[in-house]
């Protein structure tokens, strides 16, 4: 079989763990790397043993025949350095959020089917076991109609800072940062209904006192400094979300808040009800006229965000080489891209925000 000759846009952390999930691949050679930041760069194509490695996307792409590129930096730049590659005839995967807004999004679409090339996001939430799992209950009927859900990410001291605190390169805060993985994923597992409104709020008053607690964030970007670096993003942030079929999400994101660290998503359905608590999976159901509890068991592997990234770039190869349909096509990236818009623009408004 012919192999995918990738090029990778970044090489900072995401790009790492794209990386570790392509060497096992037969199918895969990482033919060059770009970064503009040299010595991120070098470490990173030393590491993985890349020969070519540039300090711009234009160069590499001019330099060096692709078969598709992976986008892995800022988000300020995510939809620059995708339509880059697919006006040059190439595939691309895009990690998430698909860009800084809809508008963006939605010309990073017009990119990939002006070129008919694939544009997918990175929702690697969509590749867990649990949601293949979740997904297999809800499609053999378990749960009915879906009407209602929750999606939960919550850190209570996790603002990463460097540029993830910095909106003119990030876009925001924990909404659409870790916000965007249990939106998506609650989204998904309802059958990608469309999006028609949003009312939420949003609150930035923690950030100077976790920046001085002797209790750092569990992981901060290198050269990252949370007293010093600029930190105009949101703390945190909750938000309603009306689909079209009627259905609604409550969504509960932040970086810091006084209250237990937790990732949860929670589905509810006229037969039953399911949580996705990190690892474990709960049916809530009526079983022989009775209410029944049951946690399905041996899920421990669950845990393992290495499997996600695995089957996300199998998934990304096996599309490009074999046309396999795509899991998290472009499509949902502007979707939910339209949810993220409304949410910061209803909680500036103070009023709900139609989604057209």
């Amino acid at each position: 079989m012919k192999k995918l000759r990738i090029g990778m846009v970044g090489a900072g952390n995401i790009a790492k763990a794209h990386l570790d999930s392509y060497m096992s691949n037969p199918n895969v050679e990482i033919a060059a790397i770009c970064d503009f930041n040299e010595a991120t760069l070098k470490a990173t194509a030393d590491k993985y043993k890349i020969e070519k490695a540039f300090l711009s996307e234009k160069e590499m792409l001019e330099n060096v025949e692709l078969d598709a590129v992976d986008v892995c930096v800022w988000n300020c730049s995510h939809a620059e350095c995708s339509i880059m590659a697919l006006n040059k005839g190439l595939d691309v995967l895009c990690e998430k959020p698909m860009a800084m807004n809809a508008k963006e999004a939605e010309e990073m679409l017009e990119a990939a089917k002006k070129n008919k090339k694939l544009l997918m996001l990175g929702f690697v939430t969509r590749f867990s076991n649990e949601a293949k799992v979740t997904k297999d209950f809800i499609e053999k009927g378990y749960l009915g109609d879906i009407y209602m859900a929750k999606a939960t990410y919550v850190r209570r001291n996790g603002n990463p800072s460097g540029w993830f605190s910095d909106k003119s390169r990030s876009g925001g805060g924990p909404v659409i940062d870790i916000g965007v993985h249990p939106l998506d994923l609650t989204r998904y597992l309802m059958g990608n209904p469309k999006p028609v409104s949003v009312y939420a709020a949003t609150y930035d008053l923690l950030h100077e006192s976790r920046a001085k607690l002797r209790t750092k964030a569990a992981w901060m970007p290198a050269g990252a400094n949370p007293e010093t670096d600029v930190c105009d993003v949101e703390d945190s942030a909750v938000a309603i979300i009306r689909y079209d079929n009627g259905a609604t999400v409550l969504l509960e994101a932040s970086y810091a808040i006084n209250a237990a660290p937790k990732c949860e998503r929670n589905l509810y359905g006229t037969k039953g009800g399911i949580d996705l608590l990190d690892g474990k999976l709960i049916l809530h159901s009526d079983v022989n006229g009775f209410m029944s509890d049951s946690q399905l068991l041996d899920l421990d592997h669950m845990k393992e965000s290495k499997g996600m990234f695995k089957a996300e770039m199998d998934h990304f190869v096996d599309c490009c080489l074999n046309k396999t349909k795509c899991m998290s096509p472009a499509e949902d990236g502007v979707e939910v891209m339209k949810i993220l818009d409304a949410i910061y623009e209803s909680a500036r408004a103070g009023h709900e925000v139609i989604i057209k």
